[in-house]
């Protein structure tokens, strides 16, 4: 097992209890970044006094640089210091747990650094999946899925005779909290009312992508380049109780699922010991206390993101990084309460017949296609 991990975006969600589990593992946490949240990010220093703290806001890193002067930890900002953090000597493994394509050179960076790569920035798939990939490759790194779905589809896969053998890959959605609610009831949505998710602790701008299932079409994407799975061999059913991960499907029609309570620190912590187990903080999962697992087919209509990520995967070229900066702007004005929540499905999907596609041959590319993204939905508003 690994002893040293740098942990990207550790005020997070997810990088908060990526270190629970570093605490529950006793490893020795040599970079932490956060994007503003100073306060926890110092706390997190004074606890585990990495070699390097990043702050990617450049005004909120002077003054934390002040804040821990007292410290032995160095502090950078921006993109550089997000490269910084993942390619520093001591890590053995990168945890990359940043929200949005902001993620995408740091998981690049790590890779060309020969680092091992635990993803919980699907961003950095969606957007550039090729780059990515072919970086992974071509140092022979590993890069281990942490997102719940994708790590439930890869501990399913360790029982696979051979490629041959997979027939489908099925994730599984929440729904959010509108599940079964129809156009009409959604227009109206208050932002409150979008960031309650009835199973999961997330920051808000995944949440909102859960409400939108935005989320889950973005996982699609996510999943091609992890599996090396075409998009029609990926399906989504709705399970509201977030106790099935995800499943795959054999060709003798036999299907694995993995299941687990909803806490993200299982798939956190198999990424970080992979291919081996260790006790968790996690509790037992009593089937007898769940009693019912319920299973439904997405609704396309109503939920627009879902099928534009769908038809920006069959497109190929940037469409992935299309639809994804016009969520990611989309998102942050609906938080912002500028637009509505229908809003966010409408102009995602238009972004795909209103941007240039074409197909990128490096991370400036992706750059581009994002910001044409985003300067269309603002243009729209």
């Amino acid at each position: 097992m690994i002893k040293n991990i740098s942990i990207l975006g550790s005020t997070g969600s997810i990088g908060t209890q990526a270190l629970n589990v570093a605490d529950n593992l006793g490893l020795n946490v040599c970079a932490l970044t956060a994007c503003s949240n100073i306060k926890t990010l110092e706390d997190q220093v004074r606890k585990y006094r990495p070699a390097l703290a990043v702050v990617y806001d450049e005004n909120k890193a002077c003054e934390f640089k002040k804040n821990i002067n007292d410290t032995d930890t160095k502090v950078m900002c921006g993109m550089e210091g997000l490269v910084a953090a993942a390619t520093i000597s001591s890590a053995q493994l990168v945890l990359n747990s940043v929200v949005g394509m902001v993620g995408l050179e740091p998981t690049i960076s790590a890779a060309n650094a020969k680092k091992n790569i635990a993803l919980a920035n699907k961003e950095a798939l969606v957007v550039g999946g090729k780059l990515v990939i072919d970086a992974v490759k071509n140092n022979g790194v590993k890069l281990l899925p942490v997102d719940s779905e994708h790590s439930a589809i890869f501990q399913c896969l360790q029982g696979m005779p051979d490629k041959k053998a997979l027939k489908k890959l099925i994730l599984t959605a929440s729904g959010g909290p509108f599940f079964g609610k129809r156009v009409d009831e959604l227009k109206n949505v208050t932002l409150e009312q979008a960031l309650n998710h009835p199973n999961w602790s997330m920051g808000a701008k995944i949440t909102i992508d859960s409400a939108t299932m935005m989320n889950k079409g973005l996982e699609i994407i996510e999943a091609k380049w992890l599996f090396d799975m075409p998009e029609d061999k990926i399906d989504v059913v709705v399970h509201r109780e977030s106790i099935v991960h995800s499943l795959i499907e054999y060709c003798d029609n036999s299907i694995i699922a993995q299941l687990g309570l909803p806490d993200m620190r299982i798939p956190i912590q198999y990424a970080v010991t992979y291919p081996q187990r260790f006790p968790s903080p996690v509790g037992e999962l009593d089937l007898t206390q769940i009693c019912k697992l319920t299973f439904d087919k997405p609704d396309y209509q109503t939920f627009k993101c879902l099928n534009a990520c769908k038809k920006a995967l069959s497109m190929g070229g940037v469409a992935t990084a299309i639809v994804n900066g016009a969520n990611e702007i989309a998102n942050e004005l609906f938080r912002n309460k500028k637009i509505s929540f229908l809003d966010i499905g409408e102009l995602v999907s238009s972004s795909l017949d209103e941007v240039e596609n074409f197909e990128p041959e490096c991370v400036d590319d992706v750059l581009k296609a994002d910001n044409m993204a985003r300067k269309y939905v603002l243009s729209k508003i």
